[in-house]
């Protein structure tokens, strides 16, 4: 009897702030064992996210998580970043996938048929699950960050460049765990070096 072929979704999380690493997940969900209310991370509640990141977890065929820190982001760019991360992500995976599908326009460079799709986190349930394991991998290493460097309100706003993250970053200057290729960052630590 044919199998039906194993697909794999990939999504990424934490590309937009300024602070942080960015995290990748693949995930190939087992069609023996749906899971109701999968959807793009950032439409769901934080409990919701967490919920459902153990049902994936425990349900799931197979699942991986990888990260690129921020000196890779500063060094390879945002970007390339990202698709280092899943490329990893994928990598890690115990089970290969036949298929890749990953949420975006563009494909990291990897040995398995891939495919990007644009708002793929709201279209197709592996990537919706991947984009939640991403999200809810990456929050928890900011809440750690918070404990680190608690001036900035990690906790809060993730590493978002919010109002409040840009007043603390005004008030503080850059800690280690910030992207000093992100614009603010960078037009911050022009200001210091000319004031010096």
């Amino acid at each position: 009897m044919l199998r039906a072929p194993l697909i794999c979704g990939v999504d990424e999380a934490g590309r937009g702030p300024l602070a942080g690493p960015v995290y990748a997940a693949a995930v190939i969900l087992n069609p023996e064992r749906p899971i109701s209310g999968l959807d793009d991370s950032k439409k769901l509640s934080e409990k919701k996210r967490d919920a459902l990141s153990i049902e994936i977890k425990q349900y799931a065929l197979a699942w991986a998580i990888a990260s690129c820190s921020v000196e890779e982001i500063d060094t390879i760019n945002i970007l390339q970043a990202s698709m280092l991360a899943m490329k990893r992500a994928i990598e890690k995976l115990h089970i290969q996938a036949d298929k890749v599908l990953v949420d975006g326009n563009r494909c990291p460079q990897i040995d398995l048929p891939c495919e990007a799709i644009v708002q793929g986190d709201s279209k197709v349930a592996a990537i919706s699950a991947a984009s939640i394991l991403a999200k809810t991998a990456r929050d928890a290493e900011l809440y750690v960050l918070h404990v680190q460097y608690p001036q900035y309100g990690f906790a809060q706003h993730k590493g978002y460049p919010t109002s409040y993250h840009l007043e603390m970053l005004n008030l503080h200057g850059a800690s280690p765990i910030h992207r000093t290729t992100y614009a603010p960052v960078k037009q911050l630590s022009l200001l210091m070096a000319l004031s010096e």
